[in-house]
Formats: C-alpha cells, structure tokens, sequence
C-alpha cells in the first residue's frame, strides 16, 4: 500500500509541477530578405505563395497539400497531411504589415502564426512567430519547454525558402 501512495504521490507531484509551466508559448524567428513589403506580405497571404517558402514541403516532398477558399487573403488555406501531422491553416487577418493564420491541428491545439513585414534596407525583416495556449494539459506544457528548439529550425528553414529569388 506503501509503495501505490508513493506512485501516486509522485505522478500528482509531477503534474502539479507541470501546470506551473507556462500555459502560452511563444516561438520566433526573423530574417532580412531581399524582397519588397507588400511582394512578401501578397506571397505569405496567398495559399500557391506560402507554398513557394514552406518549409515542410522542404523537408516532406511527399507532404499533401489541399487548397480551399479563395486564392488568396482572409478565409484562403489549405488542408496539409505528411509525416510532421495534419491539420489546416486559414489566413485570419491580413493588414499592411501582418498576415496572421489559425493553424488547426485536431487535438492538438489551435497554434496561431502571425508573419510581421516591414521595410528594411534593400528589402523586409520578416519576424515569422507562432503563439499556442497549451491549456491545463501538463504533457502539453511539458512539450512547451522544447517548441523553440523544434520549430525554431524549421521556421529559419522557411524564412531561407522566402529569400531565395523566384
């Protein structure tokens, strides 16, 4: 009886540590690019643009992906299935320095990505970040702790997709 006390104790304890964790993680990468604001902003804010740059289809060519909505702006996305998940993204919000997507990824979690352009000598700093409430999940707000070691990699990877000349 002892040792189902201790069992439990330790896994309530464990939890309990990890609820301390934060609930919202941040990601962020940015990078200087040799291309207009507003020829970045189009291409991030359409489904075929973000395709040129993303950074899974990089590292998944047998990555599927689905487009649905219009081409381009609010309610334009795509559906995606490959060996990192599947999911959608949907564009949000598109102002003159931001396009913002909801990525849907079932049970788990609602991510949203926010691409911030401005105008930098010969071109835009892109700051490509991703935000995500991990809720009261303790395994979620365990895996927060290594978001920015496993996304940080592949968002460089598409903020070099981005730079490269069409």
């Amino acid at each position: 009886m002892t040792t189902v006390f201790s069992i439990i104790a330790v896994v309530l304890a464990a939890a309990l540590i990890a609820l301390c964790l934060p609930r919202v993680v941040t990601v962020e990468r940015s990078a200087q690019i040799a291309m207009p604001p507003a020829e970045a902003l189009e291409l991030i804010a359409s489904t075929d643009g973000f395709q040129t740059f993303n950074p899974y289809k990089t590292t998944d060519p047998k990555l599927v992906i689905t487009p649905f909505g219009p081409d381009a702006g609010v309610g334009s996305g795509f559906r995606f299935e490959g060996k990192e998940g599947k999911g959608t993204q949907t564009v949000t919000a598109v102002t003159e320095t931001s396009v913002t997507h909801l990525i849907d990824l079932g049970p788990m979690g609602q991510p949203v990505q926010t691409f911030t352009v401005t105008p930098h000598a010969g071109g835009s700093e892109v700051v490509w970040s991703v935000t995500s409430d991990l809720g009261m999940n303790p395994i979620f707000r365990v895996f927060g702790l290594f978001m920015d070691r496993m996304l940080g990699k592949t968002y460089e990877l598409g903020l070099r997709n981005l730079a490269k000349p069409a």
